[in-house]
């Protein structure tokens, strides 16, 4: 009996010392094996989860009595890790660009959406040429701004189009 479990856990060492091998062998094309390792997951965020928000009025100096956002705790989570979204891009200014839940003609300018429903993009490297209504997949970092009243609500920093370029 201790001679097949001894034999059971040499082959299954055997295992996986050989998926190990080939696992490396199978990234030889990654750059490099540290980068791989040190890469962040990146995790995916939809729009009905940035629609966790309230609002609450507070005293602002320069308008008054305002309404500030509150994240939900779950969104605060994610503050500052690599993210990916899908959405419209909306033209800013030649310059900048917006994510958005709707198209320019439903956005948050000129629809009835929320301030929830557009991030502020800001492109790793130059800002790729971009069309109104374009929608795609970004990848970068997310930030949150409970604030800045004069700014968005939600950003995508270091952002990279991954689909829909």
């Amino acid at each position: 009996m201790h001679k097949s479990i001894f034999i059971s856990a040499l082959l299954l060492c055997t295992f996986l010392a050989s998926a190990k091998e080939t696992h490396f062998k199978k990234m030889s094309n990654v750059e490099s094996t540290a980068s791989y390792f040190i890469a962040s997951p990146i995790d995916s965020l939809n729009w009905k989860l940035l629609g966790m928000i309230k609002f609450i009025k507070k005293a602002d100096k320069e308008y008054g009595e305002i309404m500030y956002p509150q994240v939900s705790p779950l969104l605060k989570q994610k503050a500052s890790k690599r993210i990916s979204m899908s959405g419209f891009i909306i033209p800013i200014d030649n310059t900048t660009f917006a994510l958005s839940k709707f198209v320019f003609a439903s956005c948050f300018f000129c629809g009835n959406a929320g301030p929830e429903t557009i991030m502020g993009i800001k492109f790793k490297g130059a800002t790729p040429k971009l069309k109104t209504d374009q929608y795609v997949t970004l990848v970068g970092t997310f930030r949150i701004n409970e604030n800045d009243v004069e700014d968005w609500i939600y950003h995508i920093e270091n952002a990279e189009i991954v689909k829909g370029k």
